[in-house]
Parts: structure tokens; sequence; C-alpha cells
């Protein structure tokens, strides 16, 4: 099975890569451009991944940075090649279920922690707790319902291809807690993240309540790292009115330091287990 790769990411690596080939030649950005007839402007786009490049520019600039290695020249422009391509997330029947990023960066990812405050984090869900969520959110259309639902379910392949990433998550004890509509759905999430924890490239902690005012107190977030060292780790959080990626060493570093405190005041992965056990037993006793 041929494995999703992310356009965004290819896109960022070849930049970085263009970025340095020019960097070694020892050729300014505005000469560089005036030697290839460009404004700097447009050179600029492509050094900072903001505008893909087609093969005959990426030749115009190998050639320009004296790189004549065959192999690598073909390996720039598969990068080229890849950036064009459109992932899953972006074709019918998922185009506008996404309105953000997040998918294109999950394919590539090797390392994705995240800290969930509200609801079980989107990769760990049962399809029916996807769709008490959505219609919680207010999405009433039987059919866009079901294609958030179905979104999410794709989006979670990630975690049983040959090579998955590392997934951990930390969910606050309040989304655990948090009820659904229909009680059985809660209780299968529950049991669901109890099979998930018994997995090698899975970890999930809870934070209890006992742990009180901690370091996230500002919301749910996700990390991203990549396996190329040229491609830098991401940061990823959202609101109501966007969503954002910070990639910026400083930013990430606060976001890291978060992470780190959280896993410090969660559960170990034994106890958090014994948590979904003890609330989906709790929820079972209630309804019997």
């Amino acid at each position: 099975m041929r494995r999703d790769h992310s356009p965004t990411v290819r896109l960022r690596r070849l930049a970085s890569e263009l970025q340095r080939a020019r960097q070694q030649a020892g050729i300014g950005l505005m000469e560089a451009a005036r030697q290839v007839g460009w404004s700097a402007p447009k050179l600029s786009k492509f050094e900072n991944a903001e505008r893909r490049i087609n093969p005959s520019d990426l030749d115009k600039l190998l050639s320009l940075y004296n790189i004549e290695d065959a192999e690598i020249r073909e390996e720039l422009h598969q990068l080229a090649h890849d950036a064009k391509e459109r992932g899953w997330w972006s074709k019918a029947p998922y185009k506008g279920v996404f309105t953000d990023s997040l998918p294109d960066f999950e394919a590539e990812a090797s390392v994705i922690r995240t800290y969930e405050c509200q609801v079980i984090p989107g990769l760990l869900q049962l399809p029916e707790y996807t769709e008490s969520v959505f219609r919680g959110g207010q999405v009433h259309d039987e059919a866009e319902v079901q294609r958030h639902v179905e979104g999410r379910v794709q989006r979670q392949t990630i975690l049983n291809r040959f090579d998955p990433p590392r997934y951990w998550a930390i969910i606050d004890e309040a989304a655990l807690r948090r009820p659904t509509r229909n009680p059985q759905t809660m209780r299968d999430q529950l049991k669901h993240l109890v099979h998930l924890a018994s997995r090698h490239n899975i970890t999930i902690n809870v934070l209890p309540f006992s742990a009180s005012h901690h370091a996230a107190l500002n919301g749910s977030f996700v990390l991203l790292d990549f396996p190329h060292p040229l491609d830098p780790s991401l940061a990823y959080s959202e609101t109501y009115a966007a969503s954002m990626f910070l990639e910026q060493p400083d930013e990430i570093e606060q976001f890291e330091v978060a992470f780190g405190l959280v896993q410090n005041a969660a559960l170990g992965a034994d106890e958090s287990v014994a948590l979904f056990d003890q609330l989906a037993a709790e929820l079972e006793d209630r309804d019997a």
C-alpha cells in the first residue's frame, strides 16, 4: 500500500534545500534572483515555502548553484513533484471537511504528542463518539455529519500503517467524564482507549482532577516531529476563530515544556487504563 506523504512537508524541505544550496554557493538572494531573471520576492517565496516551483525554474536554480550531481537533482525534482500532489484530505469526498492542514502534517509525522482537555483526541475516537461530538457542535445535516465522521476515521489510518508514528496523548479527566448523549457510546469509547493503550506505538495518560491548576490551562495542543532533519517540528492549536501552526524554536520550546510538565502531573499508563475501566464500569452500573 502506498504511504501518504505530506505535500506541505515536502515543500518546506525543498525550500530549506534551495536556501542552503544558495548559501553554500555564496550567492545572495537578490544576486541569485537577478542571475536567473526573477524578482527577489519570487525567489524568496520559493525559499520560504510560499510557492511551488516548476521543473524548469528548479533547473535554473540548480545550475546557478552548481548542483550537477544527477542523483541530488533527481531527489530535489521529486520533492518538487511531491509538493504539488494533493492528499486525500483535499479531495472528494473530504474536500471542505478539514479547515486546516493538520492531516497533511500528520501523514508524515514520526512522533505526535497531544494534550486534549475537552474531548477524546480525534485520532483515538470511535466513529460513534465522533458523531456525538459533531452533533453537539451543531452540525445537524446528516450527510455533513457523516462526511466529518468518515474524514476522522480516515485520519486514524496513520496509526495502523506498517510504520506508524509514535503517538502520545494526555487526556484531561474532564474529557473522560463528559457524557455523550448515548451512554453506551462513552462506555465503548473508554473500552476502546483500553485497547489502544496496549499498542506498541500508542501511549495514553490521564491528567487527573487532583493535578489542580497545571501547565496547559491555555487549552489543547498538538506537537508534531518529523523524521527528516530538514523538517522542523510544529505545534498546533485551534480556537473558534482560527487554527495555528507554530514552528519557531522558541514557540516549540514553550509547548515542549508545557507537555513535559503536564506529563509529570499525569497518571502513569497503567493507572490511566485502570481509570478507563473504572469509568466504564461506573457507566454500566448507572444504567443497570
